[in-house]
């Protein structure tokens, strides 16, 4: 049975998550590794004095450095607060979340599903999952966002167990261990 480990609600935690964008876990883990390195304590007041320069060398591409920055930036000036998250509903935090430059609803949905431990999300934009669903439901192709948010619904309000659950399908399909991610990022 997959163990699975909630991520610490703050600024770490979503950065990581747009380190995630478009790349594999693993190298977005080298990316943290490297920048949390270079930026002690890994916070938005220390984040925003690195250069261009650093930045790329820990592999941040030109729209990750300004989606990071103006994460950073609404931290550091309070314009978004993590803390007001958990008294929202989904719907609400997830607006709440996507109100921020740079993340898409994909990266709101993991961050409800692992840093604040949400249980009816469904990241149904995400390719693991789309996989992990069409090897477990034996699906002739991939389902595509649309189709895959109806295949959900059968799993409300579990959705986020239930994505985890594919996501290791998918995994351990093609002998893969879950990814590692660096522990400063996981909950106590």
């Amino acid at each position: 049975m997959p163990r699975f480990r909630r991520r610490r609600n703050g600024f770490p935690t979503l950065l990581h998550i747009i380190l995630e964008q478009q790349v594999s876990i693993d190298a977005a883990a080298a990316m943290h590794r490297r920048l949390a390195s270079l930026c002690r304590p890994l916070s938005p007041e220390p984040f925003l004095a690195l250069d261009d320069v650093t930045l790329r060398a820990c592999g941040f591409s030109r729209q990750k450095m300004d989606y990071a920055r103006r994460l950073a930036r609404a931290v550091a000036s309070g314009a978004f607060d993590f803390a007001r998250l958990d008294g929202f509903e989904d719907d609400a935090a997830l607006a709440d979340l996507v109100g921020l430059k740079g993340i898409g609803r994909w990266s709101a949905e993991i961050y409800l599903i692992f840093a604040l431990g949400r249980s009816d999300i469904w990241p149904a934009a995400d390719l693991g999952l789309q996989l992990g669903v069409a090897d477990c439901l034996g699906l002739d192709a991939r389902p595509d966002e649309r189709a895959l948010r109806g295949i959900g619904d059968r799993w409300s309000p579990w959705r986020s167990v239930a994505a985890c659950l594919f996501w290791q399908s998918y995994l351990h399909a093609r002998g893969r261990a879950a990814p590692q991610l660096p522990p400063e990022l996981y909950a106590a």
